[in-house]
Order: C-alpha cells, then sequence, then structure tokens
C-alpha cells in the first residue's frame, strides 16, 4: 500500500482540502471562461506564436480548463478532470509562454512560471484522483 492510500484526510485536513480545491478548481474555471469571453484577442495570439487552428486551440482549452477546474472543485471524475488540466499545462505552457524567444522576456516568464506551479498542482490532484475526497461529490471511473 503506498502513502497516498493510507493518508486520511478528515477532520481539520479534509476542511483545507476542500478549500484548496475550490480555491485550484474556481480560479482554472475562471481561467476558462476568460478564453470565452476574448476569443479574437486570444486567437490572435495563438496565432502569432504559430498555434495551428488558434480559434478552436483557445475554445478547447477553454472547456479544458472549466470542466477541469470545476472537476477538482466538486470532487467529479477528478483523474479525467486533473489528466485535462495536465494536458493542457504541458501543451500550453511552452507553446503560448516561450519566454526565450519573447520580447517582452519577464512577462512571458513569469505566465510560464505560474503554469508550472499550476502543472504542480495539477499533478498532485492527478494523483490522489483515486483516492476518496472528503466533502466531495466522488463520482468518478477510477
Amino acid at each position: 500500500m503506498s502513502l497516498l492510500q493510507t493518508v486520511t484526510l478528515d477532520g481539520a485536513a479534509g476542511t483545507i482540502f476542500l478549500l484548496t480545491r475550490l480555491v485550484f478548481g474556481l480560479v482554472l474555471a475562471f481561467m476558462g471562461l476568460n478564453h470565452f469571453m476574448d476569443i479574437e484577442g486570444m486567437s490572435g495570439y495563438a496565432a502569432a506564436k504559430g498555434i495551428p487552428a488558434p480559434e478552436f486551440g483557445v475554445i478547447a482549452s477553454g472547456v479544458m480548463l472549466i470542466l477541469g477546474g470545476l472537476g477538482i472543485a466538486a470532487g467529479v471524475y477528478p483523474v479525467i478532470a486533473a489528466g485535462a488540466l495536465v494536458t493542457f499545462f504541458l501543451v500550453a505552457t511552452p507553446t503560448i509562454h516561450d519566454f526565450w524567444n519573447a520580447e517582452d522576456t519577464q512577462g512571458e516568464m513569469t505566465h510560464f512560471l505560474k503554469n508550472a506551479a499550476l502543472l504542480g498542482g495539477s499533478l498532485a490532484f492527478l494523483a490522489l484522483g483515486g483516492t476518496e475526497w472528503p466533502l466531495a461529490l466522488n463520482v468518478g471511473v477510477f
């Protein structure tokens, strides 16, 4: 049995884990909503970065962020939700925030590092996705 399988998140730890899920998930869902509030601007930026089918990419990544964030927040299909977020950050971080090619190196590096940290959080939720979460709907495939 692994350490993750023996960890119990009850009492105060369960409440803190719920707050963590809510902050992490709802912030990412809001980020995804922003994709739909500025499809044209984000598509133009993606096109300038050489992303093929930039409008589709903006819409698809917005869906991934919204569904992934809400899944983490509610504890619904957490493996799929976290997997979608991991996929998003693995693809978007080096392609959109390639600070090594940017004129605004500092701004892009800040976004790159923010996304790298969010990738780490997504990986942690992916690792915990197969366990029962306290104060969650606990609907999942695994």
